[in-house]
């Protein structure tokens, strides 16, 4: 369990109640960045988006998540948890509110910027705090927290928009009220580090990896890329995706779809959680393949079933690849260095989220949006083949697993 600083006196919220917290208000802000999807389909049709603009709105939040990475991702090293923690909450306020008041595409843009550079600073905050309170369960709650707040926040979404007044503006006024009650009880939070010297340097854009991560991290890039390249199609396109290929428009619909994926990425990280680093990486291969595939070919004949069992599919293969990676290359960094390694992580997560997703909208005007989303599926095939093969050659190494499924 984590050493807590000890001048944090008085009333504070015990180690139990304190990973709850953290794991919570992670989950929360991964929530967030799912919440406009199901409603893209609605700004399209009132404000005149075309899915190349979509796409645009969607890749600024990666890109300003990867500022925010590069910047203060390793801040609360420095400064503690707890400071950047409240500073990342605030920032949801505000980003929430300019979400209820978007009337067009650069006020979306806006909105999504600031959503970025907060959820940049949150999640390796929380995520680093959650492996200080407890290094053991810790890696297992970080798998299972992003992709839990993905499937929340989508299917809260499309529920709303489908069913409840203010299609377009109801669920930031319920993101605003859970960011609130969210606030309150940071201040009884626990501090999990101690301040150190060198917050202002730490500022100056840099990828901070571990010696001992470095060849792991560089080993796994091609199952990162194609993982979080598949989760960056569903979650810019997948619903305009559906409507095209099925003719069904409900926010609903799209909605699921989006909350499909990661809730199977949720089970897989739960369900799979005893199995190694190398176990996790090939299953993760051995189900996107065929994942992708059926998913594809539902869009191709129009059978929204199809479509539905290969994202089951794919989901569970991207939350099975979640956790080995994770297994991989948090073991083998220190408690000072976590923040800077989930930040250089998350810097390669995103880039493949936004970049192959810009591509495949700005090919649409060209292809058509079901062609533009085969491509794009077959290249993660290709992807994720050739990451068989390099597995197959080198084998990462693995952490050791308990018995109940936990790292030591």
């Amino acid at each position: 369990m984590a050493k807590v600083n000890p001048s944090a006196a008085g009333l504070r919220l015990s180690p139990r109640l304190a990973l709850t917290y953290a794991a919570v208000t992670s989950a929360m802000f991964s929530a967030g960045a799912t919440v406009p999807t199901p409603i893209f389909r609605l700004y399209q049709e009132t404000l005149g988006l075309s899915p190349a603009m979509v796409t645009l709105v969607f890749a600024t939040y990666a890109f300003s998540l990867l500022a925010a990475l590069l910047t203060v991702g390793s801040l609360s090293d420095y400064l503690g948890r707890k400071p950047v923690a409240l500073a990342a909450l605030l920032a949801n306020l505000g980003t929430m509110t300019a979400f209820y008041h978007a009337d067009s595409a650069a006020s979306l843009i806006a909105a999504r910027a600031m959503q970025g550079f907060a959820n940049g600073a949150a999640i390796t905050t929380l995520a680093a705090a959650v492996l200080d309170l407890n290094p053991v369960r810790g890696q297992t709650i970080n798998g299972v927290t992003p992709f839990a707040g993905l499937a929340a926040g989508a299917g809260l979404a499309g529920v709303l928009a489908s069913f409840a007044p203010m299609p377009m503006q109801l669920v930031y006024l319920v993101m605003i009220g859970l960011t609130l009650l969210l606030i309150l009880p940071l201040a009884l939070m626990p501090e999990t580090v101690s301040r150190k010297p060198g917050a202002w340097a730490s500022l100056k854009p840099q990828v901070r990896v571990p010696v001992a991560a470095r060849g792991p991290l560089f080993r796994i890039t091609p199952i990162n890329i194609a993982g979080w390249g598949v989760n960056g199609l569903y979650f810019s396109l997948m619903p305009a995706v559906v409507r095209s290929a099925t003719g069904i428009g409900s926010p609903l619909v799209g909605g699921l779809v989006v909350a499909t994926i990661a809730l199977a990425s949720t089970a897989a990280v739960i369900g799979l959680r005893a199995w190694d680093a190398s176990r996790l990486l090939n299953a993760f291969v051995a189900l996107l393949v065929p994942g992708i595939g059926l998913t594809l070919f539902g869009v191709q004949v129009g059978a929204l079933a199809l479509m539905f069992v290969g994202t089951v599919f794919s989901g569970v293969a991207i939350g099975a690849g979640f956790l080995g990676i994770l297994r991989t290359i948090l073991p083998r960094a220190e408690a000072h260095e976590r923040a800077g390694l989930l930040s250089a992580y998350f810097l390669q997560s995103y880039l493949a989220l936004s970049v192959p997703a810009m591509l495949v909208g700005a090919a649409v005007p060209y292809v058509g949006l079901t062609n533009a989303a085969t491509i794009y599926g077959g290249v993660a095939i290709v992807l994720a083949l050739a990451s068989f093969a390099a597995l197959r050659s080198a084998p990462v190494p693995s952490a050791k697993v308990c018995p109940e499924g936990n790292l030591e």
